[in-house]
C-alpha cells in the first residue's frame, strides 16, 4: 500500500510529519508533495495524474479555504482524506471546506491540525487492514495498547 500526501504549504511541516510517523508506525510507504490549488493548480493536477497511478489513497492537507482536498478529489478516484490546519478561524474555515464538498466529490474529513493528520493516517491503515495480514496484526496492538496505556492511568488514579 501506498499513500500520497500532498499538503498545500511547507509550513504545515509540523502537520506533515505527524502524518508520516504514523504510517511509518505500521509501515506504511508513503511520499510528501507540496503544491497548492491556488498557487499551483497545474502542478496539483500533475501530481495527481502521478499518484493514480502507483499510489492507493491521499491524504490532502489544507489550511483557510482547504481548497487542495477538494480539488485533488475532482482529479482522482482514490479515496481522498482531507486533515484541515489550524489558521486565522482556528481552522473551523478549513474543517467547513473540507467537509462541505459538493454532491459527487467525496473527501473523507478528520480533525484539526496533527491529531486530524495522526488519525488520516490511522483510517487509511484501517481502510487497507483487512487485505493485508501484517498492518491487521499491527493495527489490533496499537489498539491494545491504547487501551492498556488508559488501563494504566486508571490505576495510577
Amino acid at each position: 500500500m501506498k499513500v500520497a500526501i500532498i499538503s498545500g504549504s511547507k509550513s504545515d511541516e509540523n502537520i506533515i510529519y505527524e502524518a508520516k510517523k504514523t504510517l511509518e508506525e505500521f509501515d506504511i510507504e508513503y511520499k510528501v508533495y507540496i503544491a497548492s490549488a491556488h498557487r499551483s493548480p497545474e502542478y496539483v493536477k500533475e501530481i495527481v495524474q502521478k499518484v493514480n497511478s502507483e499510489f492507493d489513497c491521499i491524504i490532502a492537507i489544507a489550511g483557510l479555504s482547504a481548497a487542495l482536498p477538494g480539488f485533488v478529489a475532482s482529479y482522482s478516484i482514490l479515496p481522498v482524506v482531507g486533515v484541515p490546519v489550524d489558521s486565522e478561524m482556528f481552522g473551523l474555515d478549513a474543517l467547513l471546506s473540507i467537509t462541505q464538498m459538493p454532491k459527487g466529490v467525496p473527501v473523507a474529513s478528520m480533525g484539526i491540525g496533527k491529531k486530524g493528520a495522526h488519525n488520516a493516517a490511522l483510517f487509511i491503515a484501517r481502510m487497507f487492514a483487512n487485505q493485508d495480514e501484517t498492518l491487521k496484526q499491527k493495527l489490533l496492538e496499537y489498539i491494545k495498547k491504547e487501551e492498556e496505556n488508559i488501563r494504566k492511568i486508571n490505576e495510577e488514579l
